[in-house]
């Protein structure tokens, strides 16, 4: 049954990477609790450029980097070194300065008031303070267009000074939260985000290839950034690189991975916070973080306004989708077999992820192409996933 699904697989991916519109090059693997039971590569680092995809490829993860914020995070809450319900102010007072935006008067200027209550670190975690992305909204958007606010791929603590699109704790909203969390964990642990990663995740999950800025190594596999145009082709971008030297460590999506660090992570899960280098999180931490805490609350589709970098996107429409810290819960059984409690989120550049803690297995679909919820990539992934799931059946039955 493997040997099938790794063969259909296998094809799969070189069709997808061999056909007019097409993809570049990706990498999927997928894992049980114990190991990788299946890592398929196909396609080229950059369009046309001649090297081979690997499965050591770096890419840059966008925001599969904010369930390991969140995992740091969880990590000071256990010490007792930061309490989810106090204001985030008390560990990075600029926070508080946030006001809350109503609308532009006519003369184009923001309108802008005094929040309703504090932003807490939970609500950072479950997507519930009020902030969101300049790709997503069209009043950061304008923002951005017409009053200079930087984009948050500047890494800059400017791009981080957005106002708030509602009072804390009112809706979820998908944006810049878990870059403002990264910096809640800096200033509980007085050291740099990735600093705290590497100690307290990479080195005991074995994660070598996991960074914020590139070593000489990591740069030599980088996988290169492409752009699909409105004919369907893909364009290498190979001047698109993350700020190496970053004024802020953005735990929203500033770092770079492998698929098989990645995997790592993912095991952790499934795992219960185990880890061959020694704990990561307490089981009853990951048994509470995996719950979805929207409280009645529930995920939106996610619409595209800056046409190049996403695409309308939403996972599974049609079920209720919850929050937890800090992927996104499936409270109903999905399409593709995914059952309902499974964990997954999604990267920019078309990366897709998911955990599956019932029955323990988890996959990692890694490509680098803008704008998100490319049709090819995502089909590809969702694919992959039932793909899995079918494998699993068919082996229950065996």
């Amino acid at each position: 049954m493997t040997d099938d699904f790794a063969s259909t697989m296998d094809a799969a991916l070189r069709e997808l990477t061999h056909s007019p519109g097409g993809l570049p090059g990706v990498v999927a693997m997928l894992t049980d609790r114990d190991d990788v039971v299946y890592s398929g590569v196909a396609g080229e680092r950059a369009a046309g450029s001649g090297t081979a995809m690997t499965a050591d490829t770096v890419f840059a993860a966008f925001s599969t980097t904010k369930a390991i914020t969140g995992t740091a995070a969880l990590q000071c809450v256990e010490e007792g070194l930061l309490d989810l319900d106090a204001p985030a102010a008390r560990y990075v007072p600029e926070i508080g300065e946030l006001q809350v935006l109503e609308g532009f008067g006519t003369d184009g200027e923001p309108l802008l008031r005094a929040p309703k209550r504090d932003i807490t670190t939970r609500m950072l975690l479950l997507h519930t303070a009020g902030l969101g992305y300049d790709f997503f909204d069209e009043n950061y958007r304008r923002l951005a267009e017409g009053h200079g606010q930087p984009s948050v791929i500047t890494a800059s603590k400017a791009a981080l000074r957005t106002p708030l699109l509602f009072d804390p704790g009112e809706r979820w909203m998908y944006g810049s939260n878990i870059d403002w969390c990264g910096l809640v964990v800096e200033a509980v642990r007085g050291r740099r985000l990735g600093e705290v990663m590497r100690e307290r995740i990479f080195e005991p999950l074995g994660m070598a290839d996991t960074a914020f800025t590139l070593t000489a190594d990591m740069r030599d596999r980088l996988a290169v950034v492409h752009q699909r145009g409105e004919d369907g082709t893909v364009v290498p971008m190979p001047e698109m690189v993350l700020p190496q030297d970053p004024e802020v460590h953005m735990g929203g999506h500033g770092l770079y991975t492998t698929v098989p660090d990645y995997l790592r992570f993912l095991r952790m899960w499934l795992r219960d916070g185990d880890a061959p280098g020694g704990r990561v999180l307490a089981a009853g931490t990951v048994a509470d973080a995996v719950r979805g805490g929207l409280d009645g609350q529930q995920i939106t589709a996610l619409p595209g306004v800056i046409p190049a970098l996403s695409n309308d996107a939403e996972f599974f429409p049609g079920l209720p989708k919850n929050w937890a810290y800090t992927f996104m819960v499936n409270e109903e059984p999905a399409p593709t077999g995914r059952p309902a409690g499974a964990l997954g989120w999604a990267g920019l550049a078309n990366l897709y992820y998911w955990i599956d803690r019932q029955n323990g297995i988890a996959g990692f679909w890694a490509t680098q192409i803008l704008p998100f919820a490319d049709a090819v990539s995502f089909g590809g992934y969702l694919d992959f996933e039932a793909a899995a799931y079918r494998r699993s059946a068919a082996s229950r039955i065996r």
